[in-house]
């Protein structure tokens, strides 16, 4: 799944529609030359209706096009930035654009179907690619190969309210670090009465099976095995994790009674002050202060409980395979200008979102790494117009975590394991170790077809 939102005001940005795929305009340039110029085109452009980020976004374009004479940037928008329904489509006809956005899940599939760029023999032209967090570099090397850019990252935390802490006489600034603390915490904060929830968790229109995992992660747990070839949720942690959430929800009624939640019901809980926790990504905040009603004061973020693991997930940028040499060297010049440099950019210009109210200081996973870190964090600290406090919890315990990024045919197996979670969250007599053998039954199907 991705993450709700994007750093501070990037809420809704998008790529080429469905209804563009027959324009040539929304693929790759075709020879990328322009009066003489190199030209490129590129997703991601924000849509009309984000006024603010659009400028932003349009605004960097343009500087870059200043310095950068020689290019010519074609930028493409829509809703979302990438739509799963007709990514492969726009692959296959030819209609993908010269540097093209994409989810950390989806680099191994577009190198495995032979429609991504190398980009090792250009890297030493990116200043910046060696100042880029490993972890998260190698999620676009395959086999020894760069086919892709990282531009943000996500991990879970534990979204808690602070004030339904006081209420319920717990210390707001000690989250919660085990699952056995989270369901101790659940039942005092459900115990304040009046249509209270302790603990909300997902189980409907996949993000179930997304937050399963996650919960898999945080307990060491997997759900395939390390070859990608086998489930792996019928196991101790799996067992752990349904029967924590079955405790809560029916011995200990933490949980309400309303269940197959999506992440819109936890936040619209969470911003009228009647849900005490929910697994989410620190850029669920802004959403609960400017869309739900809450204030950043009473919100807060810990690190996923379990100790062992966090889910992360993320974007960055790939490059057609019909990109020409001067082409690649043009779109690795405008991701450096638009997002890899360091307190500059549509993502990192942090005095310019805090001048337009934008929040700043949220606890993104860091990119950059060493002296590039330092001189981001420095200039973010600068600006920062949150109470960052509320974060530094989930930001030292991340450090302790291992990062997991989703895994393959992630969406089929969230479908699967959706009617696991809505089983035991529905059904008090739910039958956990038959759920689980069924469940890794359908996917070992699914992993046999891939």
């Amino acid at each position: 799944m991705t993450s709700t939102g994007f750093r501070r005001t990037f809420v809704a940005i998008g790529v080429c529609s469905s209804l563009a795929l027959a324009a040539t305009a929304c693929g790759s340039g075709g020879g990328g030359s322009a009066s003489g110029k190199t030209r490129i085109t590129v997703n991601c452009e924000p849509p009309k209706s984000s006024r603010t980020d659009r400028k932003f976004f349009d605004a960097d374009v343009a500087s870059f096009e200043r310095q950068n004479p020689d290019i010519d940037v074609v930028t493409h928008d829509a809703f979302p930035c990438e739509d799963p329904k007709t990514f492969d489509a726009k692959l296959a006809g030819g209609q993908m654009e010269d540097v093209f956005y994409t989810y950390f899940t989806d680099a191994g599939h577009v190198v495995d179907i032979n429609q991504a760029a190398d980009l090792t023999p250009y890297l030493k032209e990116l200043k910046s690619y060696g100042t880029l967090q490993k972890q998260l570099r190698d999620i676009y090397t395959v086999n020894g190969k760069v086919y892709g850019i990282p531009r943000t990252g996500y991990s879970m935390g534990l979204i808690y309210n602070r004030a339904l802490f006081q209420r319920a006489g717990l210390d707001p600034d000690q989250p919660p670090t085990t699952w056995d603390e989270v369901r101790a915490d659940a039942k005092k904060i459900a115990a304040l009465g009046d249509g209270t929830v302790g603990y909300a968790d997902y189980s409907a229109q996949n993000q179930g099976g997304w937050h399963f995992t996650a919960e898999m992660y945080s307990q060491g747990g997997d759900v395939v095995s390390a070859d990608g070839k086998k489930a792996a949720v019928d196991t101790p942690a799996g067992h752990a994790v349904l029967e924590n959430l079955h405790d809560m929800r029916w011995n200990d009624n933490s949980m309400g009674s309303k269940q197959l939640l999506v992440i819109n019901d936890a936040q619209q809980m969470m911003g009228a002050g009647k849900l005490g926790m929910y697994l989410a990504a620190p850029d669920n905040i802004p959403i609960l202060v400017k869309e739900k009603g809450a204030s950043y004061d009473d919100i807060a973020i810990g690190p996923m409980p379990g100790g062992q693991g966090t889910l992360i997930g993320g974007d960055g940028y790939m490059f057609n395979k019909h990109d020409s040499p001067a082409q690649i060297r043009a779109g690795l010049k405008w991701l450096e200008h638009m997002y890899l440099t360091p307190g500059k950019g549509f993502l990192g210009d942090y005095a310019r979102a805090k001048r337009n109210n934008a929040p700043v200081g949220l606890p993104e996973p860091r990119l950059f790494t060493g002296a590039a870190d330092a001189e981001d964090q420095k200039i973010k600290k600068a600006n920062a117009n949150v109470p960052v406090q509320n974060y530094r919890s989930f930001l030292d315990g991340n450090a302790k975590l291992k990062m997991k990024i989703e895994p393959p045919d992630a969406q089929q197996i969230y479908s699967v394991l959706d009617g696991t979670v809505s089983a035991v969250l529905t059904k008090k007599d739910a039958d956990i170790d038959g759920l689980l053998k069924d469940a890794s039954g359908k996917i070992d199907s699914i992993l046999a077809r891939s």
